[in-house]
């Protein structure tokens, strides 16, 4: 059984907790993913929160906080990058330890069922992706990131040790500023991660069948595609663009290019949390475990059901 994760798209704007002082006005209330008594349970107090970095871009509301490691919460030392109004989170590191306990860590799952060679990150963030393989994996595995904000780019090497990771595997991590649906490398990607978001939301050009035409072309022989498609945890700046049904909607344009019967989902939590996609049909369940690089991910590996009968719960 995959252990209990802590959700990282949606902040609500308010903070209620039972029994504690008035919400503060910056809050983060992280959502858990399984044996959620109430909706008031996973609050962070105000004082075990700190803000680093607030401002804006011309791409985004950036703000960089960090919860100390004393809080009694699944976020307890953690630095988190908050992306968009509402307060999603699009990157996330602890002092002491590698894993994050989110899709990120489902994302580090995909090397053992690719060939070895670049993986494309496009939605780069400030790096937690590319530390996961990076620090998990051989040199056979290199790292082609693409960000559209270089704001965020330069955040995640001031706070979020971006520069040391760029050090430390100089001939592995390749970072480009830039569209990253335009993101290509010669030969073709190993395979290639998706974490596009926009004011809150999966971006709408991950609903065309056309874009994942492309994206699918860029592959090489073997390749994969792993995807954060969000839910019902994502809340988007525009209220019509609900969480679920542009899960929904990515999912079905995935669809009219892989098939129904090469595209998984995985929904952590219990159907109220992050989704991810995978392209391609279904690996060999223990070969895929027994190569994955720490015990901690093959919880992962149990929890892809195939999008032929997928359905909301």
């Amino acid at each position: 059984m995959a252990k209990e994760l802590v959700s990282l798209h949606f902040l609500p704007p308010q903070f209620h907790i039972p029994l504690r002082p008035k919400p503060p006005q910056n809050p983060i209330f992280p959502r858990r993913h399984r044996n959620r008594t109430s909706s008031n349970d996973a609050g962070v107090p105000s004082n075990e929160v700190k803000t680093i970095a607030k401002f804006k871009s011309r791409h985004n509301y950036i703000r960089v906080i960090e919860v100390s490691r004393r809080s009694d919460h699944p976020l307890a030392g953690s630095r988190l990058l908050l992306l968009d109004t509402p307060g999603n989170i699009h990157s996330i590191s602890f002092l002491l330890k590698t894993l994050t306990d989110s899709y990120f860590d489902v994302f580090a799952t995909l090397p053992p069922i690719i060939p070895p060679g670049p993986i494309g990150v496009l939605g780069f963030g400030a790096g937690s992706t590319a530390r996961l393989i990076l620090e998990l994996y051989p040199p056979e595995y290199t790292v082609h990131g693409w960000e559209i904000d270089p704001s965020v780019i330069d955040v995640g090497r001031e706070f979020f040790s971006l520069s040391k990771l760029e050090r430390e595997h100089k001939d592995r991590i390749f970072i480009n500023v830039g569209d990253a649906l335009n993101a290509s490398v010669r030969a073709g990607f190993s395979g290639i991660l998706v974490d596009l978001f926009s004011e809150g939301s999966v971006v709408k050009e991950l609903q065309d069948p056309n874009v994942w035409r492309e994206l699918k072309s860029r592959l090489r022989k073997r390749g994969r595609i792993m995807v954060s498609v969000g839910g019902r945890c994502v809340k988007a700046e525009d209220s019509e663009r609900d969480g679920d049904l542009v899960m929904v909607e990515t999912l079905k344009a995935m669809s009219q290019v892989f098939g129904d019967n090469k595209l998984f989902v995985l929904t952590l939590g219990s159907g109220d949390d992050s989704s991810v996609a995978l392209t391609g049909d279904l690996p060999d369940l223990d070969a895929w475990k027994k190569r994955l690089p720490v015990r901690e991910l093959r919880s992962y590996v149990d929890m892809w059901k195939p999008f032929a009968g997928f359905t909301l719960s």
